[in-house]
C-alpha cells in the first residue's frame, strides 16, 4: 500500500469546528428537548436579500439559454474581476491581478501550494485555524511542541499590545498570515499598525497573506478596509476576501485574491505568474451562478444590501457585548466586526465553553481553539437570527 502523508499526522486532533458540532451533538443527546443556540460558528444565518438573490436566479436561468450558456472561467469572470477592483480597490488593479475564488478559505489553502514547505511562516496569535493547518499540511510548519508548531513563529495579540504583536520575532523571507478585522479576537488594525506591517515585510523581504473577509463590518472610516490603502502593500501583500459573510455566500460559495504584479520572488520571477499557472491548474474556477449573485451583490442596490445585511449582524454583535459587559466579562470586538472576544482570566476555555453551553444551552467557541494566546478566551459569533441572539443574552445575563 501507498505511505500516508507524514504531514497529516502533524495535525492536531480535530479541526475546530467539527470538534465543537461533536460535542454540541453530545450534549444535545444527554439533554433531549433543551433548546440550543450557537453563537459559535460564523455561519451566517439571514436569507441574501432580493437584488443580490435576482443575480443568483437570473444566472441559473441564463445558463438554460443558448445565448447565456458559459463553461469554465478558470479565473472568473472578466466583468466582476473588474467591477472587484473598481469597486474595493478604486481600479487600482488590472483584471489579471484579481482572482476569483470559491472562497477564502479555500484560497489561503491553495495560496500555501504557491510556497511550498520551505516557507517560514509567522501567524497571528490567535488566529484562523486554516493558517497554521494549511502550512502544516504544505510541509511547512514542522512538528508540534509543547504548545506550538516548531516552524511557526506566533506573533501574540493580547490586551497588553492591544491586539496587535510584536513584529520584531518575524524571520526575514516569511509568510505573513494576517487577518484585519480579525477571526477571532474581533480587534480592528488602525493605519499606522498596518503601515508598521507592511514596512516589516519590505524591509525583511516577506510576503503578507492578507485576509479581509471581514472588511464589509468596519464603520469607523478611520480604519482601513484593505491592506491596499498602505503605500507599499502592493510590492508585499496578497489579499484575499469574500463573499460568504456580508452578502450571505457561506454556502454559494464565491471569493476572491488580489495578487499585484508588483510582488516578485527574491530571484525575481512573478509570483502573480505563478498563481496564475496554479489556481488554472487545480481550480477549475467558481461557480458561474455564483459570480452572477457577486456581480449583483457590487451593483448600488446589492451594495446597500451588504450594509443592511452587515448592520443586522452588528447589532447582533452590540446585543452579546452588552450582556456580557453587564456581567463583567472584560470584551473587545463586536463594533467594528462580527465577532466578540471575551476574556475569563485563568480558566480554560474548553472548561467555560462546557460551562456556558451546560448553563446556557449557548454554544460558543473555545478561544484555545484558536492558538496558545487563546486560552481563557471565548469567541461570540453575532450570525444569528434576532430572536436566538436576545434569548441567548438573557440566558447569559440570568445564569453565566
Amino acid at each position: 500500500m501507498v505511505d500516508r502523508n507524514p504531514y497529516i499526522a502533524h495535525l492536531k486532533a480535530g479541526y475546530l469546528f467539527p470538534e465543537i458540532a461533536k460535542r454540541r451533538r453530545e450534549f444535545a443527546s444527554s439533554h433531549p428537548g433543551a433548546k440550543i443556540i450557537s453563537l459559535g460558528v460564523g455561519n451566517t444565518t439571514e436569507p441574501i436579500l432580493p437584488h443580490i438573490n435576482s443575480g443568483l436566479t437570473d444566472g441559473a436561468r441564463k445558463l438554460g439559454t443558448v445565448e447565456g450558456y458559459s463553461g469554465y472561467q478558470d479565473e472568473g469572470l472578466a466583468e466582476l474581476r473588474k467591477k472587484i477592483s473598481d469597486v474595493f480597490y478604486r481600479g487600482k488593479f488590472d483584471i489579471d491581478e484579481v482572482f476569483i475564488s470559491d472562497g477564502a478559505k479555500c484560497d489561503i489553502g491553495r495560496l500555501q501550494v504557491l510556497f511550498g514547505s520551505g516557507a517560514s511562516i509567522a501567524v497571528q496569535d490567535p488566529s484562523y485555524p486554516v493558517y497554521v493547518d494549511g502550512s502544516v499540511l504544505t510541509g511547512a510548519a514542522g512538528g508540534w511542541k509543547g504548545t506550538g508548531y516548531a516552524g511557526i513563529t506566533y506573533l501574540p495579540c493580547t490586551s497588553d499590545n492591544n491586539f496587535f504583536p510584536d513584529l520584531e520575532p518575524i524571520a526575514h523571507n516569511s509568510i505573513i498570515y494576517f487577518c484585519s478585522p480579525n477571526n477571532p479576537t474581533g480587534a480592528v488594525s488602525d493605519r499606522g499598525q498596518l503601515s508598521a506591517l507592511v514596512k516589516t515585510a519590505i524591509n525583511k523581504g516577506c510576503v503578507i497573506i492578507f485576509d479581509a473577509a471581514y472588511s464589509e463590518f468596519i464603520r469607523d472610516s478611520a480604519l482601513p478596509k484593505t491592506i491596499y490603502e498602505i503605500d507599499g502593500a502592493d510590492t508585499c501583500a496578497i489579499e484575499v476576501n469574500s463573499f460568504s459573510k456580508p452578502a450571505g455566500f457561506t454556502g454559494v460559495r464565491l471569493g476572491w485574491s488580489v495578487v499585484p504584479k508588483a510582488i516578485k520572488y527574491s530571484t525575481g520571477e512573478s509570483v502573480n505568474a505563478d498563481w496564475s499557472r496554479i489556481a488554472g491548474t487545480i481550480f477549475n474556477g467558481a461557480s458561474n451562478i455564483a459570480q452572477a449573485g457577486g456581480l449583483a451583490a457590487l451593483d448600488d442596490e446589492g451594495i446597500k444590501e451588504i450594509k443592511a445585511l452587515t448592520d443586522f449582524y452588528l447589532g447582533n454583535a452590540k446585543l452579546i457585548r452588552d450582556a456580557l459587559v453587564k456581567k463583567g466579562v472584560s470584551c473587545i470586538g463586536g463594533e467594528n466586526s462580527p465577532y466578540i472576544w471575551a476574556h475569563f482570566p485563568g480558566r480554560d476555555s474548553w472548561e467555560v465553553f462546557s460551562e456556558i453551553l451546560e448553563k446556557c444551552h449557548v454554544v460558543t467557541t473555545p478561544g484555545a481553539g484558536f492558538g496558545p494566546a487563546g486560552q481563557s478566551f471565548i469567541r461570540f459569533s453575532a450570525f444569528g437570527r434576532r430572536a436566538d441572539v436576545e434569548e441567548a443574552c438573557v440566558r447569559l445575563g440570568e445564569k453565566l
